[in-house]
């Protein structure tokens, strides 16, 4: 199991909550890149930009024969043995990605309003349902939004070294 303690997460405890928006980072979150064909795994999302829950895992689709698979923090060594483990002999990568980026978590009946201010996106209810996740821009940086739940809750996963950026951006955009 990955040492927890001793890492530093790029925005070290970080979080903003006010009356109709809450944010903070969740770090340190397994993140496991998997590429291969559908179907590699039972419960995969095979649509494009979907999610799905496999067990302890959501994975995101990023693009054809692309996952992301997150989990909780410090189980990336466990999850990657077991998933090399139940995918030996076949034609498939899996990747450690998680020191690669953070996710900030947005809640609170503003959070899609917030977010809509730095993304081209239609994050409207009807054209971004739960479920839903998709590579763009937010404030000029690069992340993975993934809705959650409708009440909202918003994930933000974005690199590690544009993370303090967009966190400033996200708080001087909630201040508006």
């Amino acid at each position: 199991m990955a040492d927890l303690a001793r890492r530093r997460s790029p925005l070290d405890g970080w979080s903003l909550t006010g009356a109709a928006i809450g944010l903070r980072e969740l770090p340190h979150l397994a993140q496991l890149a998997l590429r291969g064909e559908a179907g590699l795994l039972p419960g995969l999302p095979t649509a494009p930009n979907a999610t799905a829950t496999i067990g302890e895992l959501r994975a995101l689709w990023l693009r054809p024969e692309e996952w992301l698979l997150i989990g909780p923090p410090g189980r990336e060594d466990a999850i990657h043995a077991g998933l090399s483990e139940t995918l030996a002999g076949r034609a498939v990568q899996v990747v450690d990605v998680t020191a690669s980026r953070t996710t900030i978590e947005l809640t609170g009946a503003r959070a899609t309003e917030l977010l809509s201010k730095g993304c081209g996106l239609d994050l409207h209810p009807r054209a971004f349902a739960p479920g839903r996740c998709a590579q763009t821009l937010l404030a000029r940086a690069g992340v993975i939004l993934d809705l959650v739940e409708p009440a909202p809750v918003w994930r933000v996963l974005v690199r590690a070294s544009y993370a303090r950026y967009l966190a400033d951006w996200l708080a001087a955009a909630a201040r508006e």
